[in-house]
């Protein structure tokens, strides 16, 4: 008796039926028709060489090297290929299902960390299961080279498993989709009449945003969006007091004072939502943006001033607000001298940061944000760094607008690649952007095969430009014009290593060059933009899972080298190493170039000791937006406070100063968002193990 061993060790009869119709299949797939004879024939010789060399066992791959010999012994060298080819797809296959099973095991235990804002609920690990699960159909359905270049690593395409279901983040014309009413699916909501229901209907755009997309969502201009609301609150609360025939004199007073207590609500409703209402299935809250700080009333001038001060206050015990991202834009003339009108709301602003790490800050006399205020189109740009005015298909500005889908570059790869040789760098680096280009236009054409009923709430809604007169059954090409088509990259300072053997940060030639290489990536994306009349952008990338990747798999490749691949990240996008000492404003010199060349997106972080005062905090932001073109900034710290009380700690204390509890939270900001220390991926977790803080002019850290 001859017993086949299967694939997962189990025994079974040996069965001669199942090899008759294996070969049946084979022919058949061909257009042949074996006679019955033929086909057994082929059989008996199979169990002639079986005989001759296997007594008890066999396995299954031995008996199939038996049938591909036995049918070229009998003339049927087409059936043989067949079968051969055959072979090869099922063992592709079982690889792939055998790789999922084992990703879809380890999720079950705890999802992985390339988004430190998702959880470890059974909603969080449900998501990643059928992320993991589009991933594998994404790759099988793409040109093979495409998948080979994200596989092996020379490129990534982000958020595969979203590559045919939707696009990714979006600038919400917040205040005309209010001003309209929308409908989420259930029923129509009307417009506010009042600042409360205003600021909460603001949050369920962003919540149901989010669920329509992969990436984050943004309020592009929140305060001024939301001030329309407040006069018709005014008017509520004077019907009211009048009512009450309160005197004449004291009115007025009255009025503001509740008003301003209605707006305080209605920022404090925001904070709170944005940080407890969830969304993609219930895995994170949104990963929400807010854009402030250049009112063009006084009515948006205190939704600003509350908003920040609602902020300033945390949560319910005083803890730090995860979300949102909060984008502070200062203007000359507005709000960035003293004697300017709205000075005080970027001084608040200042201060809110030295506690909270929040707001960022956007400089709009960065001369190509410049030209586009001048023109009467406000830039705003998201916690993500998503940037976006010029529109070579329309009216340029962000409102209804975001980025399509992003590629990066795998730059120290080339780096490694090229030897020393600049010119064969470029020339790697010419050949990776054509192949980066390819991706994105097979993405193209996946997505506009998506109808407007697929995004029903951004694209049904009309929240995204394009969609304007398209129908439930419309394709959504005209969306997939309006936004970006990102290029981005990684690791340039590595690359700059791998190429002269310093980076940007120590060195004038380093410098030099690593915005020669940026540019050519501009320039290229430029060309596609008026070769493809699609809006093509140089992206810097902000690699929260992928700073980890892509160097793991160059490790395999190029093995340990010195200030390239020798620890467990690359360096974000154009950034001077976190590790690398260096004062604050050579960091704002070395990097403010590569703001305008990454019309994409683009941020600078400036780390600091503790929590730095106000005081420090605009004197960076100033020396930043007086002397160099640099866009948006943030001021990096730790913070740390404790889970019971919600008392902040310092100076590394180990047990909360009041209560002295040892369950002490840390927070650090990833990729453009705070999160919790705990969340962190394996990359950024010992990126920011190396991080220290930049010093200021004197030496001292700031």
């Amino acid at each position: 008796m001859l017993y086949v061993v299967k694939r997962d060790g189990r025994e079974v009869e040996f069965n001669s039926d199942k090899i008759a119709q294996a070969i049946k299949g084979s022919a058949n797939e061909i257009g042949l028709n074996l006679r019955e004879s033929q086909v057994l024939d082929t059989v008996h010789k199979v169990i002639t060489y079986i005989e001759s060399e296997y007594k008890r066992t066999i396995t299954v791959e031995q008996i199939q090297n038996f049938v591909e010999e036995a049918l070229k012994d009998e003339g049927h060298k087409d059936i043989a290929v067949a079968y051969s080819s055959y072979r090869r797809e099922r063992t592709k296959v079982r690889e792939i299902k055998s790789d999922l099973m084992r990703a879809i095991r380890q999720i079950g235990i705890e999802t992985d960390r390339d988004n430190a804002n998702v959880g470890n609920n059974f909603s969080s690990k449900l998501l990643r299961i059928a992320s993991e699960s589009n991933k594998w159909n994404t790759l099988a359905i793409m040109p093979k080279n495409l998948a080979r270049a994200h596989e092996t690593g020379d490129l990534y395409y982000h958020d595969l498993d979203s590559y045919n279901l939707t696009v990714n983040c979006l600038h919400i014309p917040t205040k005309e989709i209010l001003e309209n009413g929308f409908n989420t699916g259930y029923g129509t909501i009307n417009a506010p009449r009042r600042i409360e229901t205003a600021a909460e209907l603001s949050c369920i755009l962003l919540q149901s945003t989010q669920n329509d997309m992969f990436g984050g969502q943004s309020h592009p201009d929140f305060d001024n969006d939301m001030a329309i609301f407040v006069d018709p609150t005014r008017d509520e609360i004077r019907k009211e007091l009048e009512e009450l025939e309160i005197p004449e004199n004291k009115i007025e007073q009255l009025i503001e004072k509740k008003v301003r207590k209605k707006v305080q609500q209605a920022m404090q409703g925001v904070v709170y939502n944005l940080n407890t209402m969830h969304s993609r299935a219930g895995s994170q809250v949104p990963f929400s943006s807010i854009n402030i700080g250049l009112p063009t009333s006084e009515d948006a001038a205190l939704v600003c001033e509350v908003f920040l001060l609602e902020y300033e206050k945390g949560l319910g015990k005083g803890e730090q607000p995860i979300f949102p991202n909060i984008i502070f834009r200062v203007k000359e003339g507005v709000n960035r001298e003293e004697n300017n009108p709205y000075f005080y709301l970027y001084k608040l602003a200042c201060r809110v940061a030295s506690k909270r790490m929040n707001p960022t800050f956007m400089n709009i006399d960065a001369d190509f944000n410049k030209e586009y205020y001048d023109q009467g189109y406000v830039p705003a740009t998201m916690g993500c760094r998503t940037y976006l005015m010029k529109n070579i298909n329309g009216e340029p500005g962000c409102k209804g607008r975001g980025n399509i889908a992003p590629t990066t570059l795998n730059l120290p790869r080339i780096g490694l690649q090229a030897k020393g040789d600049i010119n064969k760098f470029f020339e790697i680096l010419d050949s990776r952007m054509e192949l980066a280009k390819e991706s994105l236009m097979h993405r193209y054409e996946v997505l506009k095969g998506l109808r407007v009923k697929d995004l029903p709430f951004v694209a049904g809604q009309g929240l995204m430009k394009g969609a304007e007169n398209l129908g439930p059954d419309d394709s959504i090409e005209p969306i997939l014009k309006q936004g970006t088509w990102g290029i981005g990259f990684i690791g340039i300072a590595e690359t700059l290593v791998a190429l002269i053997g310093k980076h940007h940060g120590e060195d004038s030639e380093a410098r030099a060059l690593g915005v020669r290489i940026i540019e050519h990536i501009r320039q290229y994306c430029d060309r596609l933009t008026e070769e493809y009349k699609l809006n093509w952008s140089c992206y810097a990338t902000p690699a929260e899972g992928l700073s980890g990747k892509f160097i793991k798999q160059d490790q395999k490749i190029f093995g340990i080298i010195k200030g390239v691949t020798d620890k467990e990240y690359y360096t974000n996008s154009y950034h001077v190493p976190v590790s690398h000492p260096i004062s604050i404003k050579e960091k704002i010199d070395i990097e403010a170039p590569y703001h305008k060349l990454c019309n994409g997106g683009h941020i600078s972080y400036l780390e600091v000791d503790d929590t730095p005062d106000a005081e420090t905090v605009m004197d960076i932001i100033n020396y930043a937006y007086k002397n160099t073109n640099i866009s948006y900034v943030g001021v990096n710290f730790h913070i740390r406070y404790c889970r019971e009380c919600g008392t902040y700690l310092h100076n590394n204390e180990n047990k909360c100063p009041k209560c002295a509890s040892q369950d002490i939270q840390g927070i650090s900001r990833v990729t453009g968002y705070l999160s919790l220390d705990e969340r962190f991926g394996a990359g950024k977790y010992h990126e920011r193990e190396d991080r220290i803080s930049h010093t200021g002019d004197h030496g001292h850290h700031y």
